[in-house]
């Protein structure tokens, strides 16, 4: 029997809320929370009796745990890297830990909470398990969540899904920065543009990614590159993407200008919001930010290079 990789989070309880949402990025199905903080009343309410096991009791009120699943033939580096920079971002003190776990029967139950997503004005994500929906005359972008990061239904891939929408122009070529599951890429080819190259660090993304843009029957027209954009990718782009963490961005803005042509739109996601104005400060050294959204918590920018 294949081995899954357990997450394990420890963070205060006060901060189990946010914990879980920024892990709902990470993987967006599999998460389990454990928080003792209200054990008693929550017994009553849910079983209506007062009895409750000495080892329940016993528990650390104080503290919550965030347990995610990651299947077998995924890395759990990059996972615990993001989780880790967020936490640390948003002042969440955090352990995680790392334990293998046999697949259970639930690896199949999480499928019956994900319907298919209308994105902006032109864009149905669909889960391919999904066939009574009604595209309504949406393109149909067919993505399963689960080996890499991006399923569209997070508001740092539906806000950066939004703004392609808005900037992207037919026959535009676009660079997809930490591509994950090559999501964005494929959209913006459903969308119209010419072509897309999406570069990953992460070769389970990487190869995913091929694997959507297969489905999805843009495969012609997308490139998967496994490796670092400024060593692997070159030409220049109409629409540059980066749904990354913060320091990534702001790291590696200067030298996205040489990727992209003079009127190039850069769009950027994966910012919490209270990292906002400081990704803004260092992005504008190099690039006029022409909009910016902040929805729930995370922050998606928009930007050209400054004439």
């Amino acid at each position: 029997m294949e081995l899954w990789t357990e997450i394990k989070i420890s963070v205060n309880s006060k901060d189990v809320e946010k914990a879980s949402d920024i892990a709902n990025v990470v993987v967006p199905y599999g998460i389990y929370i454990e928080d003792y903080t209200n054990l008693e009343q929550e017994v009553e309410d849910i079983a209506h009796i007062d009895l409750i096991d000495e080892s329940l009791l016993s528990k650390d009120r104080n503290k919550a745990y965030v347990h995610i699943y990651l299947e077998p033939d995924v890395s759990p580096a990059e996972a615990v890297a993001f989780l880790s920079e967020r936490y640390t971002s948003e002042k969440i003190n955090h352990s995680i830990e790392l334990l293998n776990c046999a697949e259970e029967d639930w690896r199949n139950n999480w499928k019956k909470y994900f319907n298919p997503i209308p994105v902006g004005e032109k864009l149905l994500i669909r889960p391919s398990w999904r066939d009574d929906y009604d595209a309504a005359g949406r393109k149909v972008l067919n993505i399963d969540p689960g080996l890499a990061f991006g399923t569209g239904g997070h508001e740092t891939t539906r806000l950066c899904l939004e703004m392609c929408e808005k900037y992207l122009k037919n026959s535009d070529k676009v660079l997809d920065i930490g591509c994950g599951s090559g999501i964005l890429s494929i959209a913006t080819l459903l969308l119209g543009a010419e072509s897309a190259v999406g570069v990953d660090i992460d070769e389970v993304a990487v190869r995913t990614a091929r694997e959507n843009a297969d489905i999805n029957g843009v495969s012609n027209r997308f490139t998967a590159i496994c490796g670092s954009f400024t060593d692997k990718v070159e030409g220049t782009y109409d629409i540059v993407l980066a749904n990354i963490v913060a320091d990534a961005i702001m790291f590696l803005s200067e030298g996205i200008k040489d990727f992209m042509k003079d009127n190039a739109v850069y769009i950027m996601s994966g910012i919490i919001d209270t990292r906002a104005d400081e990704v803004k400060e260092s992005v504008s050294r190099h690039f006029d930010i022409i909009e910016e959204h902040i929805d729930n918590g995370w922050a998606c920018f928009a930007a050209k290079q400054k004439t």
